[in-house]
């Protein structure tokens, strides 16, 4: 099939995500046919490779058709694809359970299965909500969430929401929540400096705890980084004291790592860089190191025992689950990906790519229209704006991102901007030589969009 004819049919029986459907009429917005990927490049039917600087949707951890996970999938394949996970078990999940746990060191001790990360949320949500009732406090039905928040696209993740682009529309369907202030340092809603902030954003949460805890069954954040609100980003800090109040106000904390997980934020969860460990802990995205979908939903044995009863037809059962609830072949991979992190020692290998992306950042920082610069991890992130001075923003009908995209593909990488965000989560592997060729495609990318005036 050609190329026209492959673009025909995919507009004519394919709704996309996040895509105003009419737009595709206009030929530059057309859809890239991908090929093939290999490493930290994917390539398209014209034989043009672009640089996946975005990990496919946060996905990939390891670059394109890895030898040793194409492996996994096909050895796995050859034994049993799935397997209806009531009443039966596999060796994939058990070994993947096991290592899982054991690299959790904590009193993270029992993992449920599911496949997405939305999906990993309304797991979260429904457990807390079940772990209070079944400890005789069924008025704690609400939750608190953050502003500039995303927690998914299912109605309950939605409703713990907080961008309302994406959630205002379906306001009368989702159920009520109790919104705090955004750690946002660059655009501090109390007006802080990042030198000398003590988390005063924090008494937003504090004051609607004093006026309703009764009612509340806990707080879902997403750790260091408030990835699709425009990779907001905040220190280790706010998840300690916001730890001190979910202790004192006997609520849970429920932590969204299903973008930050798996050593995006340079360990295996974003939370262990504050020293303390939430209730539930929520993963997806590389958990597969792109290949497969899958997700799970950690928690404590408290609540875990909460549920534990020998009427196993009662109310204290978790009425959860899905057709590919621990699918084989994606615990097969999602082991095997453990595994290589393990061998490479990932913590060390990310040290110098960290410390490579800071110093390429540094060449952004004079440029008229950047605002703030910020990274956590292999998560770097780049906040134009209208105005250095008054830190205006540019207006979404700017389309500022857009034209930065579509000059990156021009130069061979994929910057896809959140709002007004150029931003880069690359797969680990990318050398630093990679990482320079990159950045300096970002830089001339801008620099068409928005040509910097010396100073």
């Amino acid at each position: 099939m050609n190329k026209k004819q492959l673009l025909d049919d995919d507009f004519k029986y394919i709704w996309r995500p996040f895509t105003q459907m009419k737009s595709l009429e206009n030929p530059n917005n057309k859809p890239i046919i991908i090929k093939r990927g290999r490493g930290i490049y994917i390539e398209d039917v014209d034989g043009n490779k672009y640089i996946d600087a975005v990990s496919s949707w946060w996905v990939n951890t390891l670059g394109h058709s890895n030898k040793r996970l194409n492996k996994a999938i096909y050895k796995q394949a050859k034994k049993i694809e799935h397997v209806i996970f009531a009443g039966f078990t596999h060796e994939p999940v058990i070994k993947f359970s096991k290592k899982l746990v054991e690299l959790l060191n904590n009193k993270l001790t029992k993992v449920f299965y599911s496949d997405n990360g939305s999906t990993a949320v309304e797991v979260a949500l429904k457990m807390a909500y079940q772990y209070q009732v079944l400890k005789g406090r069924p008025q704690k039905h609400k939750f608190i969430a953050l502003k500039n928040s995303y927690h998914g696209d299912t109605i309950g993740a939605v409703s713990v929401g907080g961008i309302d682009m994406y959630h205002k529309l379906y306001k009368p369907l989702i159920f009520d929540i109790r919104q705090a202030q955004s750690p946002y340092c660059y655009r501090c809603p109390m007006n802080c400096e990042k030198e000398t902030c003590n988390c005063e954003c924090l008494s937003s949460v504090e004051e609607i705890l004093k006026e309703e805890a009764d009612n509340i069954a806990g707080i879902i954040i997403e750790p260091l980084v408030q990835a699709a609100g425009g990779m907001i980003m905040y220190p280790p800090k706010y998840i300690e004291k916001l730890r001190v109040l979910c202790d004192k106000y006997n609520i849970l904390m429920i932590d969204d790592e299903v973008a930050m997980g798996f050593y995006r934020t340079g360990k295996l969860f974003a939370y262990e860089h504050s020293g303390v460990v939430p209730d539930i802990i929520c993963a997806a995205k590389g958990i597969t190191a792109g290949y497969m979908p899958l997700s799970i939903t950690v928690t404590t044995d408290e609540i875990y025992n909460a549920f534990y009863d020998d009427d196993v037809d009662g109310y204290k059962t978790f009425y959860h689950g899905h057709s590919y609830t621990a699918y084989p072949l994606a615990l097969a991979v999602a082991y095997e990906n453990l595994k290589i992190f393990k061998e490479m020692n990932i913590e060390e290998y990310l040290k110098p790519k960290i410390a490579k992306f800071s110093k390429e950042l540094e060449k952004f920082r004079n440029h008229k229209n950047v605002g703030d610069i910020r990274q956590t991890g292999m998560i770097c992130a780049i906040e134009l704006v209208k105005d250095k001075k008054t830190k205006e923003p540019f207006k979404y009908e700017d389309g500022i991102g857009k034209k930065i995209y579509a000059e990156g593909l021009k130069l061979g990488a994929i910057l896809r901007p959140m709002w007004n965000c150029m931003y880069f989560i690359t797969p680990y592997i990318i050398t630093e030589e990679e990482i320079e060729k990159l950045m300096n495609i970002a830089y001339e990318a801008l620099n068409k969009v928005l040509p910097n005036e010396e100073t």
